[in-house]
């Protein structure tokens, strides 16, 4: 009897029946999903260390014994849940993921979020610029349209990765030296103390998740199709009078909300 393998069949074996085809089509479609719980599962289980580089399309093909397009599609979905990060021209590496419970409440501190679940928390200054006020910003911070305010951008890591990217914006007049001092500290609240602020508040927060855009995926360092979460806030001095407006991108892979309206220690 003639080898009948769907492969390399015989012009003298029968047809198969369109049964055998439907399941043959379905296995080959559902095998990048057998892939990639293989590559979580060596994630979870330390085979693959956080920053591992992950060996070529090709060597993964030739292990898995699949097409490249089935291990591009594993992979695809490996970084669009935030287990690996995808740069361009380095190649894929495992990536870290804390799953971070930052707390917003009274008093919302980065440091003191990262401190409190053992995170190493940095931060990295992208730009001070002086601009006008938009009607927006203006309106959060009780600003006539057109004020001058300084906007700073930062991108925030946790124990080496990042975790979100913003702009604030502050009151010109009142902060005149502002870059100055942003850049000598790392730490905003250390900054307020030099201006004499020893405490202040969130006044409002307000939040959406949405899919990252390009630039927003770049800084995040994450895969495109990975949804952020936007935070738009304010934080006042202890009187109500608004003292900053800012707008956060946060990586919805890596953090989580906690909201609160307990008091918390300055």
């Amino acid at each position: 009897m003639p080898d009948c393998h769907p492969r390399d069949m015989p012009l003298s074996c029968p047809e198969p029946s369109q049964k055998f085809i439907r399941m043959n089509r379905e296995m080959i479609r559902d095998r990048w999903r057998e892939i990639r719980a293989a590559i979580e599962q060596d994630i979870m289980d330390g085979v693959l260390e956080p920053g591992a580089k992950l060996p070529t399309e090709p060597a993964l093909a030739e292990r898995y014994g699949a097409g490249r397009h089935t291990i591009r599609r594993a992979m695809a979905e490996l970084a669009k849940d935030g287990y690996l990060s995808v740069e361009q021209g380095r190649g894929t590496f495992v990536q870290q993921r804390p799953m971070l419970e930052y707390t917003i409440g009274p008093r919302t501190r980065l440091r003191r979020n990262m401190n409190a679940l053992g995170v190493s928390a940095a931060g990295e200054l992208q730009g001070i610029d002086r601009v006008e006020a938009s009607g927006r910003v203006a309106g959060q911070l009780g600003l006539a349209p057109g004020a001058p305010v300084f906007a700073t951008r930062r991108l925030s890591l946790a124990d080496g990765v990042p975790v979100s990217s913003g702009v604030i914006y502050h009151d010109a007049l009142r902060f005149p030296d502002l870059p100055e001092r942003r850049r000598a500290m790392d730490s905003l609240t250390a900054v307020y103390e030099t201006y004499g602020i020893t405490d202040y508040l969130r006044g409002s927060t307000r939040m959406h998740a949405r899919n990252a855009r390009a630039a927003e995926a770049r800084a995040l360092r994450q895969h495109p199709d990975m949804p952020v979460i936007v935070v738009v806030a304010v934080d006042t001095y202890p009187d109500g009078t608004p003292l900053s407006f800012s707008k956060v991108i946060w990586s919805a892979a890596r953090v989580k909300f906690r909201i609160t309206t307990e008091e918390e220690g300055p």
